[in-house]
């Protein structure tokens, strides 16, 4: 069902510009282009107007916010709208701090998101106004039925597709859901996955922007697959540097025939 949409980033090769966690910017560029689309990073506020101008999609990660950060995200987002390519956004840690919450609230006022990803603290956070976090995981406790809701109803409300991560991913478009268990729990151990993932969405949106739900979806299920290999390759004596590199290496490698093969969802 979402075999096209996997193809699709290869065939395609969308330039995606991703204003990103300087953390993990690297890493998110390199997924990029392990999932066969081309990575752009740049966030002078001088110049990402016009970097948006020739790029297919937009990542916006608020990892690392910084005053002239922001400044970028919003021209960045204009010229997106303006322009009718998908826009991402990765909202992490926005509960940590009140410079997240206020930028975030002032991204949703300015800019139109095709998609939001993040974990279940993050998501309802986006949906409650009083949210409290700790870091970037925050508490992520409750029951599958609330989780799925609370992606719902962000989905309702913004318009956007939402991509609720966790042990069991989320992605629903406020009509349709997918519940996806690919992945594997070494995954946590590694800095940067869930913003490398934003970055692979964007390129499965990029690439095929008539059918977001679809593409979030299948790029969801591409990490998760990816994880699954990546930790197939491991040996006792390797830790989690090792599996980030095998993580990018499996996305990089991965076939048709084993995205097919290896997928695990279930919509309702």
């Amino acid at each position: 069902m979402f075999e096209e949409q996997f193809r699709s980033v290869k065939r395609k090769h969308p330039l995606i510009h991703s204003i990103t966690n300087l953390v993990t910017i690297n890493d998110v560029a390199n997924m990029i282009i392990a999932c066969g689309a081309s990575p752009i990073m740049a966030i002078a506020p001088e110049e990402v107007q016009e970097i948006t101008a020739i790029a297919d999609g937009l990542n916006i990660n608020i990892g690392t916010l910084q005053e002239k950060t922001v400044e970028a995200m919003l021209l960045s987002g204009f010229t997106a709208n303006m322009k009718g390519i998908p826009v991402i956004l990765d909202p992490v840690g926005v509960g940590a701090s009140s410079f997240r919450k206020r930028t975030v609230h002032r991204l949703f006022q300015e800019i139109r998101f095709s998609a939001i990803k993040g974990n279940a603290a993050e998501i309802r956070c986006l949906l409650e106004e009083s949210g409290e976090m700790k870091g970037v995981d925050g508490a992520e406790e409750g029951t599958m039925e609330s989780f799925v809701s609370i992606a719902i109803s962000l989905s309702k409300k913004t318009g956007s597709v939402v991509i609720m991560s966790g042990e069991t991913d989320i992605v629903t478009d406020g009509s349709r859901t997918c519940m996806i268990t690919n992945g594997h729990p070494m995954m946590k151990d590694v800095s940067g996955t869930g913003c490398m993932l934003s970055g692979m969405i964007t390129s499965f949106c990029a690439a095929d922007s008539h059918h977001l739900f679809e593409a979030a979806c299948a790029a969801v299920m591409t990490m998760g697959i990816a994880g699954e290999k990546a930790s197939e390759a491991m040996l006792p004596s390797m830790g989690n540097a090792t599996y980030r590199t095998r993580i990018i290496d499996a996305v990089y490698t991965m076939k048709e025939t084993d995205f097919k093969e290896s997928v695990r969802y279930e919509m309702q």
